[in-house]
């Protein structure tokens, strides 16, 4: 024991004195989750107007005009989603993603993922979705609901070489969701997909797939700190693909 002692510290080195070794700082006292919550309300500040009687008649230039004012008030990443799916045993799932698209007449919202993901096999099976956008500083949050087609392969590669090569490595990465023994294990799988990604350029990850969620109803939500919320649903009222569509104010 006395050896292994003396490797730990070294040859010449000087021994802490018993009770001298340096300790953590103390963490500060748990608070509970209700404590937490409670002392940071929602939207306790100046938050936007939202005239629900002069929005378009379409949900999709709403959304443009929202996601315009969203960018200049400076809101973190406006495009971020949340895509909802049903799994194998019915059982609700959600992730965030990136919002790619919206057509001009607002009826396909459009995101890609893995088709092999969690999420790709969970719309092959169940081809519908909605679709949550949430802006904290304005207090705004879109809610789309409807059914998802895939697109062609030819779009899924256009649209794929649009991404940053960063974002087009960790695709060729694959395997989103497989347990991963190690960080070390994805770096170096990371390194082979980059240097794949020099030599040949416009390589596209296999089974890389865009998705456009054909809504069947929009929601636009105002926040209000006197919970006086502002709520705005389109309704389809024709086939997709067509700009035909009701309103209705709901009750917060």
């Amino acid at each position: 024991m006395a050896a292994e002692e003396e490797g730990l510290s070294g040859p010449g080195e000087a021994r802490p004195a018993p009770g001298s070794e340096s300790r953590p700082e103390p963490r500060p006292a748990p608070r509970s989750v209700p404590e937490l919550l409670l002392g940071r309300p929602p939207m306790a500040r100046p938050l936007p107007s939202f005239d629900a009687e002069s929005a378009p008649a379409e949900p999709g230039l709403l959304f443009a005009e929202w996601l315009a004012t969203a960018l200049a008030a400076g809101v973190l990443d406006p495009q971020v989603a949340t895509l909802s799916t049903v799994d194998a045993d019915g059982l609700p799932d959600a992730r965030v993603l990136v919002l790619r698209d919206v057509d001009a007449s607002g009826t396909g919202w459009v995101f890609s993922a893995a088709a092999d993901s969690p999420k790709g096999r969970q719309l092959a099976d169940h081809p519908a979705a909605a679709l949550t956008l949430y802006w904290p500083p304005l207090g705004r949050q879109v809610r789309v609901r409807g059914t998802v087609e895939r697109a062609a392969d030819q779009v899924a590669a256009a649209e794929f070489a649009t991404r940053s090569p960063a974002a087009r490595v960790g695709a060729l990465v694959g395997r989103q969701s497989e347990p991963l023994a190690s960080l070390a294990e994805y770096d170096e799988a990371e390194a082979v997909a980059r240097r794949r990604l020099e030599t040949t350029p416009d390589t596209v990850a296999a089974g890389h797939a865009v998705y456009t969620l054909w809504a069947h109803e929009v929601e636009y939500w105002q926040g209000d700190a006197n919970r006086r919320h502002v709520r705005l649903r389109y309704t389809r009222t024709g086939p997709v693909r067509t700009p035909e569509w009701s309103r209705t104010l709901l009750w917060p």
